[in-house]
């Protein structure tokens, strides 16, 4: 029994040895693996030229907003838009220009990015035009008696007829034509030359027709009636007298218009008046040459050039009138109708000239991405003056043989924008905005002058209430921000950033106004109100 005991013991004593031992080399081997892995994380780090505690390539090198690549911060959080800030890494080395950005070709192909060489040439602008037919007046006829009478016959009924020259138009009674006759008669009858050339010439000046002349001189019979004939071919536009009028000279009785041609109004909108006007005044002998359709015959144009602008833009629609003249010997065109035209201008000034694919618009300013390298891009704030339906006017910003993206630009733009030296404001330019509004400080960052508010809603943007991070302007005091405080606070946006320009704590606010209050209910009180002091009173 004892030799059975003793055994036991001894094997129990082997193997406490064995499990302590086993612990101590465990412990060694972990001691000696974090020494390798500690000196090996430093062997790297300096092998790969980063010192201890910088951060890797693929670490964010800062988060900016969404929608405003000025907003940074160098930790996560929300935008002023209550969005969720975006991070931005190290793309390439050092050496990397702000606003460039580097693609590489796989990423140029996929995109689809195409770009164009910058050349210079004169502009063609196709300015289009809403065109109105309307008669020639330089072959209206206006009809007026030369004498008072009585219409006692019409021949044309109403306007729109077709009359030829020398077609009766009226009869009319007049008795001084019946004088005038009279007064030739015994001009020739007396054989007297001269009073017969001085009667026929009053009865031409009547408008009296020279077939009622040698009627009168063979026949020797005066008409009581005298027909008056149409003095040109064309329509009746106006026709203002009826059968039995009394008409006097000052009278106009009708119209009558050429349709062999016709002039077309048309009106070009005030920002494209000036390349009419100047190819107008380079005295060229073609003119500005246009092409006119209709909707009324799609299949025919008819070719013209401007013949005259007026002096005066439209009174109400502030356009620039312009005034085309067409053959029109079938009469297809008739007065009033509407057109379409475009006019075909070419400027002799040489321009440097941007593809109008390139141009990015952003309301305010003008921008295109310029190729600087094989695969780097950068984007540029240009100006633009006058343009085509082709290109645009570069007046700076780009110079000759740039390369410009043409497709896909503005993926390009947002990238390079994040960077880019672009002002959001001009130096002498205001804050944009201001708010007051009430919040609670979460916390403090002295040394970047930073504070987190949760601030409450701001009905003249409709904005909810949000939390955010606010700049703290130089001219406050950090010790006015005590965390977990409400306050009262006013901010501005300042070059896309949120400032703290004003603060004040929220209980001392109510302390003051119920103060406020207290010290007008007072002095508005009656000052009568005390007792009154009796005779004898001490």
């Amino acid at each position: 029994m004892n030799n059975q005991t003793n055994a036991t013991s001894t094997l129990m004593a082997t193997m406490s040895k064995t499990l302590v031992t086993l612990a101590l080399g465990a412990l060694l081997g972990v001691a000696i693996y974090a020494y390798f892995f500690a000196h090996s994380d430093v062997s790297n780090a300096a092998d790969s030229g980063q010192s201890v505690g910088e951060k890797n390539a693929d670490e964010p090198l800062y988060w900016v907003a969404p929608m405003d690549p000025n907003f940074r911060r160098d930790k996560p959080g929300k935008s002023p838009m209550g969005m969720d800030l975006v991070p931005v890494y190290q793309e390439d080395s050092s050496e990397s220009v702000a606003g460039n950005v580097k693609i590489s070709p796989v990423v140029v192909q996929n995109l689809g990015v195409r770009t164009a060489k910058l050349e210079r040439g004169t502009l063609k602008p196709i300015i289009n035009a809403i065109g109105r037919v309307q008669y020639d007046e330089e072959r209206l006829v206006h009809v007026h008696p030369r004498i008072a009478g009585w219409v006692e016959k019409l021949y044309v009924k109403a306007a729109g007829e077709e009359v030829t020259k020398g077609e009766p138009l009226y009869q009319l009674y007049s008795p001084e034509l019946v004088n005038a006759q009279e007064e030739f008669l015994l001009a020739i009858n007396a054989k007297d030359k001269e009073l017969i050339k001085a009667a026929e010439s009053r009865l031409l000046a009547l408008h009296v027709p020279m077939s009622l002349i040698k009627k009168l001189t063979k026949t020797k019979q005066v008409d009581q009636y005298v027909i008056f004939a149409a003095p040109q071919s064309g329509v009746i536009e106006h026709l203002l007298i009826r059968e039995g009028y009394y008409v006097t000279p000052e009278k106009t009785m009708l119209s009558i218009a050429d349709l062999s041609t016709v002039w077309v109004e048309a009106e070009v909108l005030e920002r494209q008046a000036g390349f009419v006007l100047s190819a107008m005044n380079d005295e060229q002998d073609v003119g500005v040459k246009a092409v006119m359709t209709a909707d009324f015959a799609p299949n025919q144009e008819w070719q013209g050039v401007v013949d005259y602008i007026y002096p005066s833009l439209h009174e109400v629609r502030q356009t620039l009138r312009t005034r085309l003249k067409f053959d029109n010997a079938n009469s297809f065109l008739k007065a009033n109708m509407f057109t379409d035209v475009k006019l075909f201008v070419e400027s002799d000034e040489n321009y440097l000239l941007l593809p109008k694919a390139a141009l990015i618009r952003l309301g305010d300013e003008n921008r295109a991405v310029v190729q600087l390298n094989e695969g780097e891009f950068k984007s540029v704030r240009v100006e633009v003056g006058a343009f085509d339906d082709n290109y645009f006017a570069i007046t700076s910003g780009l110079k000759d043989d740039d390369s410009v993206v043409i497709s896909a630009q503005f993926l390009i733009d947002s990238q390079s924008s994040i960077d880019s030296d672009f002002m959001r404001m001009k130096p002498e330019e205001k804050p944009v905005s201001s708010a007051r509004v009430k919040g609670i400080i979460n916390s403090l960052d002295s040394d970047a002058r930073v504070a987190n508010i949760s601030r409450g809603a701001i009905e003249k943007w409709q904005r909810p209430p949000t939390t955010m991070d606010f700049s703290i302007a130089e001219t406050l005091d950090l010790s006015l921000f005590k965390i977990g405080e409400e306050i009262d606070f006013t901010f501005e946006i300042q070059s896309g950033d949120f400032v703290v320009v004003e603060i004040h704590s929220a209980v001392e606010e109510t302390k003051q106004h119920q103060h406020h209050q207290h010290l007008t209910h007072q002095n508005q009180s009656p000052k009568n109100l005390s007792p009154q002091k009796n005779e004898g009173d001490s």
